[in-house]
């Protein structure tokens, strides 16, 4: 089966970095920026984004590129004869899949927000703490949007690369970084703004050090780690359809120039405006659904302001979706020899069904804790998030650099190849020995209660 290609290097990088960006940008980012110290976080997470996100980017596109497969046929195509490294593809793809099913559910939340503000479901006598239990407490609308968001991602995926998902994830992509300026210059425009964004952004380092210097670095690490989300192989099939002009350093820097602005301007909406109306910003699904849809309710032209809004995190959650649907279902053509209208179709069907312990688990199902004290979707996170991105980093980093693998000579020619910034020879030393060290550190404090 002949392997598809971007149709332009934009195309590549939008649907990399929409891969890339997605609700974590927006939900955690600008709150840990600001708990631990503003300028100070974004000091070290910068340091950490160099020296470790861009490295593993660079592998990961580096196997997809260099073997032209998805992920077990690309380790089948690189590794030494009777490797095994290929095996990892299949718990890859496992992640993927596994990822979907409650990372779909939350994508329909922004959709049925979006779908609230812009109907005028939101009045200033609504009560969004209420209005967002409400929601998890409707299993049928709940799985209504989630299979929204399935089968329009699915329909997208079905067409081939460049008439499906880079066509569409340019136009959404450009939709989403329009948006965020929109709405960052509008909340920079409310009273008190100033004090919210000299709390979010210039350093102070007294904070800092209220929460410890330690706390603050390894936030960073794994802020700069996560935002990628590498391990699973999604960026690994996006190098496969990519042209060999750049070089994957450079490519790797855009994408995390891409993923850092989005971040960094998602404060930018959220500390001016709690500020502006005195409300604590807090981390997570409740600064979406509860903080925020309570600060639109009560500022002038708010539902205006909340429609656009929860479009631009139903841009940025469905970017993520299309962009590791294209993963799964590139991956069934490529194991299975599908077509890629069955492939999408088989693929549709088994992640309706699999969204559905997640929807039932705030619901029918909320009793039910599969991991500790974890909940469907806390427990699915645990897994992908804690287990398999940082172990899925680490084999592609041992991959890459070892003797055993790939080998670092041959990593080093592959990303090289292009135009843009060369990767130095002597960093062969980091790479095969510290950067390892600073995956586990990362893998070892998610295990940790």
């Amino acid at each position: 089966m002949e392997n598809e290609s971007f149709r332009s290097r934009i195309g590549f990088i939008l649907v990399s970095a929409g891969c890339a960006i997605g609700i974590g940008n927006v939900w955690k980012f600008p709150y840990i920026t600001g708990l631990y110290g503003g300028g100070v976080f974004v000091f070290f997470y910068l340091i950490f984004l160099i020296i470790m996100g861009i490295p593993v980017l660079s592998m990961e596109l580096a196997v997809g590129r260099a073997s032209r497969k998805s992920a077990v046929q690309s380790f089948q195509a690189l590794e030494k004869s009777g490797s095994k490294w290929h095996i990892y593809g299949w718990f890859a793809i496992a992640g993927s899949y596994l990822l979907m099913m409650y990372y779909t559910t939350v994508s329909g939340w922004m959709l049925q927000y979006f779908v609230k503000f812009l109907a005028g479901g939101f009045s200033s006598g609504t009560d969004p703490a209420t209005a967002f239990g409400d929601m998890l407490s409707s299993p049928g609308s709940m799985m209504l949007f989630t299979a929204a968001t399935i089968i329009f991602g699915i329909f997208v995926c079905s067409f081939n690369l460049q008439s499906g998902l880079e066509r569409i994830t340019k136009v959404m992509m450009i939709g989403l970084l329009i948006l965020i300026v929109v709405l960052a210059l509008h909340s920079l425009t409310l009273p008190g703004a100033a004090k919210g964004l000299r709390f979010y952004l210039l350093p102070d380092v007294r904070r800092a050090l209220e929460n410890g210097i330690g706390k603050v670095i390894t936030a960073a690490m794994n802020q700069a780690f996560f935002t990628l989300s590498l391990g699973i192989a999604c960026m690994e099939i996006f190098g496969s359809y990519m042209s060999r002009e750049k070089t994957l350093i450079s490519e790797s820097g855009t994408i995390c120039v891409l993923d850092t602005f989005v971040a960094l301007c998602s404060g930018l909406i959220i500390f001016p405006a709690c500020f502006s109306y005195s409300v604590e910003p807090d981390a997570g699904p409740s600064l979406i659904f509860i903080t925020l849809p309570n600060i639109f309710t009560h500022m002038p032209g708010g539902r205006i302001w909340g429609t656009l809004f929860f479009l631009f995190m139903t841009f940025a959650s469905f970017s993520t979706v299309i962009a590791v649907f294209e993963n799964l279902i590139k991956n069934s053509m490529d194991n299975f020899g599908w077509t890629r209208k069955k492939s999408s179709l088989v693929n549709c069907i088994f992640l309706l069904v699999g969204s559905i312990p997640c929807v039932l688990g705030y619901n029918v199902w909320s009793s039910l804790h599969l991991i500790g004290a974890r909940d469907v979707l806390d427990s699915e996170d645990f897994i992908v998030s804690n287990l398999l991105l940082p172990i899925g980093s680490l084999i592609y980093l041992l991959f890459c650099t070892t003797r055993w693998g790939w080998g670092f000579d041959k990593y080093a020619e592959e990303v090289n190849a292009g135009k843009g910034v060369r990767l130095a020879s002597w960093l062969k030393p980091y790479f095969t020995f510290i950067l390892p060290i600073l995956i586990l550190v990362i893998l070892i404090e998610g295990l940790l209660p």
